[in-house]
This record gives structure tokens, sequence and C-alpha cells, in this order.
């Protein structure tokens, strides 16, 4: 494409259109952000991590989040995952959401493997037996499911929190840089699970690795700052994103 600006600081001045839906609580099946603005006391004064941030994916759709360190990122995960309430603005999930996969900072360092599983079971309303062979198989823990999650090593907790977050079926999958963990035998397993026999779900993939997200998504989000915008060409997000 020719024209393009040549910095995301340059294209989000222009006039932006706004969101066409002004109810998007009562919009089925997206998942997505609306003016989201976080701001976090540093110093005796605010400062804004995410600045009027909206965008939204529909059933089956696949978008990137691209932005170097700092542009706000981490926080918009744990926005969207609800691990982290917005300043202003609102996430709207209309659609079942995974929490980031792979995230294990939830395990309690006493508990078990099984112990996360019984939990997952009851918060679920799925049975333990299902989540147990489940995550047993994709894990390969075998033993080690029987003991303190302080013992694993953090290839071990990956393992589980990855089964774990394949054993519930949700219809949009919140993906944070999941296959930098584990040896290649591990991350060559979970993109089968995750990308090929999920192929049909919603997914908000953050990464760096942007052959994996040309296969994958047809639309980026490009973060600067903590402002940001939407491209629905994937290789102009390329562009913009390596000017950055």
């Amino acid at each position: 494409m020719s024209g393009l600006p040549s910095s995301l600081s340059q294209f989000v001045s222009s006039n932006a259109p706004a969101p066409q839906n002004l109810n998007p609580e009562q919009e089925d099946g997206i998942v997505g952000v609306f003016d989201l603005v976080k701001e976090y006391e540093v110093n005796g004064r605010m400062h804004r991590v995410l600045d009027g941030l909206t965008f939204k994916i529909g059933r089956g759709e696949k978008i990137a989040v691209l932005g170097h360190n700092g542009a706000g990122k981490s926080t918009l995960v744990r926005m969207i995952a609800g691990i982290e309430e917005p300043t202003s603005g609102k996430v709207v999930r209309n659609m079942s959401m995974s929490w980031p996969i792979a995230l294990s900072g939830g395990f309690g360092g006493s508990m078990t493997g099984f112990d996360c599983m019984r939990f997952l079971s009851r918060i679920y309303n799925k049975p333990f037996a299902e989540i147990r062979d489940q995550v047993d198989e994709f894990s390969e823990l075998g033993r080690y499911l029987r003991m303190p999650i302080r013992t694993y090593s953090s290839g071990m907790r990956a393992r589980l929190a990855f089964g774990m977050s394949l054993a519930i079926d949700f219809d949009c999958y919140l993906i944070d840089e999941v296959l930098a963990v584990g040896d290649k035998r591990f991350q060559t397993r979970s993109f089968e699970e995750l990308f090929v026999k999920r192929k049909d779900r919603s997914m908000i993939i953050v990464g760096h690795n942007l052959n994996v997200i040309a296969d994958l998504c047809s639309s980026a989000l490009v973060l600067k700052k903590g402002r940001g915008r939407v491209f629905h060409d994937i290789e102009a997000a390329f562009r913009i994103y390596s000017t950055l």
C-alpha cells in the first residue's frame, strides 16, 4: 500500500471512525474493548498506560496485538482477562473467554496438580475425571501431578498450565506469547492443540513472531504508548510495526 504514514503516532492522530454500535454489551458473539483507559499512580502522578483503545472481534476471527516493550500489551491482556479493572471504558465478553493461555500465576505453591484441576472442575462445572485425563495426557507429568506446585520446574508448570487451559472449551482464546515456553516438542504439540484442532475459535494473540502471526491472523492491533489502531491488512500492520 502506498501513502502509509511512517509511524503509528501519525496514523492515530487522524480521525478514526467511531464504533457503530453504541451498546456493545448487546452485540452477541463478540469480545472487545471500547474506549479503554488504564491509569496507574507513579510517584504521585497518574500515568496513562492505555489511552482510549477500541477494537472487537467476532466468532472465528483472529486478531494480533503488536507493540514493543512498554506499549501496553501486558496491561491490555490483564484488562481483557478481567485480572484488572479499567480506569474507564469497558471490556465486553459476549463469548466464553479463556484466561491468558498458560497463565500459572494463580497456582498456590502447596497445591498439587490434581488440586488445581479439582478447582477448575468446580469453577467450570466439568467432571474432574475428564479434566484429569485431558491434562494428564497432554502434560505428561504423571506422578508429579500428585506433588506440590512449588516442586515443579518452570517447564513443568507451563505444561500443567497449558493442559488446564485446553481442558475447558472456550469460544475465544487469549494468547500471550504462549509458544515461547517449553522445548521444541512441547511447542509443536501446543501449536497443534491450539491452532489446528481449535482453528474455528476466536483468538486474541499477543506476540512478536510475525511469521506465525501472518499465518494465523487476518488483522492486527498495533500499539504505541497505549494508543493503537486496527489494521485489516496484516502486511500493512507489519510495516507500521517495523517503524515504531
